[in-house]
């Protein structure tokens, strides 16, 4: 069984098994370009993550990018064509092995990845007991029969309201359970589903807790997770609650807090 562990004070999944591998998602290379396309100037994260995954390395084996690793669809901007060539060579310096599960944003993702980068379907993967998917199709009945699967897609957030009715989000982490008697798809199904926030922190966030909002992708739209029962938790490792605990009526006064310095553990 493999030890599934968020890395505090990162959006960073470490698995140990048979190989110690990192886990995030979501990188949505790109971006920044479409931002200034709409006349909002911020700097591009891509460095900013690739020096993250390279601190991270250290005493890992693999990394796994769960998908939506460009950002344009369809077509690549010049942002992704000049970045992430680089950043893939960046990792195969750090790690002896690197996957990528493709994302619905991952179009013709092979054109700007060196030899030897492991592409796999949007459908998933599995190391050893753990499967792994973007989140935006159901996986395959392999990854299912997984113990745990890990998937991107939603840029978790959670929203927080306080006593004046103001809202603030931060990222989190979400832990699923499958519901029970949604077992006609799949003969085995995970003891456990962790849904991973964005890696890039210029990504805005969908909270979770909206009482009016939707999950994407086909493992919430047709009900097969119980995610009133989702129990969230912050970067810095913090356990807030279920889902269902936490619900706010709206995100009219939303503002964004800042990041979380490292805690001391």
């Amino acid at each position: 069984m493999a030890d599934i562990t968020p890395i505090p004070d990162h959006p960073a999944l470490e698995i140990r098994g048979s190989q110690k591998v990192i886990c995030v998602g979501d990188l949505h290379v790109g971006l920044e370009s479409e931002m200034r396309a709409r006349g909002v100037h911020v700097p591009s994260q891509t460095h900013r993550m690739e020096r993250e995954l390279t601190e991270l390395s250290q005493g890992r084996d693999r990394v796994v990018l769960l998908g939506d690793v460009k950002n344009k669809v369809p077509g690549s901007t010049a942002q992704e064509h000049a970045e992430l060539p680089r950043f893939f060579r960046s990792l195969q310096r750090n790690y002896s092995e690197v996957d990528v599960v493709r994302g619905n944003h991952d179009t013709n993702i092979e054109d700007f990845l060196p030899t030897g980068v492991n592409v796999h379907p949007s459908t998933g993967f599995r190391i050893d007991d753990v499967g792994f998917a973007h989140g935006h199709t159901w996986p395959s009945p392999e990854v299912m029969s997984a113990s745990t699967l890990v998937i991107g897609h939603n840029h978790p957030t959670i929203a927080l309201e306080d006593s004046l009715g103001n809202i603030s989000k931060e990222p989190c982490w979400v832990r699923l359970k499958v519901r029970e008697g949604t077992l006609k798809r799949y003969v085995e199904v995970p003891n456990e589903i962790i849904m991973v926030p964005a890696f890039n922190r210029n990504l805005g966030g969908s909270p979770v807790n909206l009482s009016r909002g939707k999950l994407l992708g086909p493992l919430f739209s047709e009900g097969f997770v119980d995610v009133s029962e989702g129990r969230v938790y912050l970067t810095d490792g913090i356990y807030l609650g279920t889902i269902g605990s936490l619900m706010v009526q709206s995100t009219s006064r939303v503002r964004t807090l800042p990041h979380r310095s490292r805690p001391d553990y």
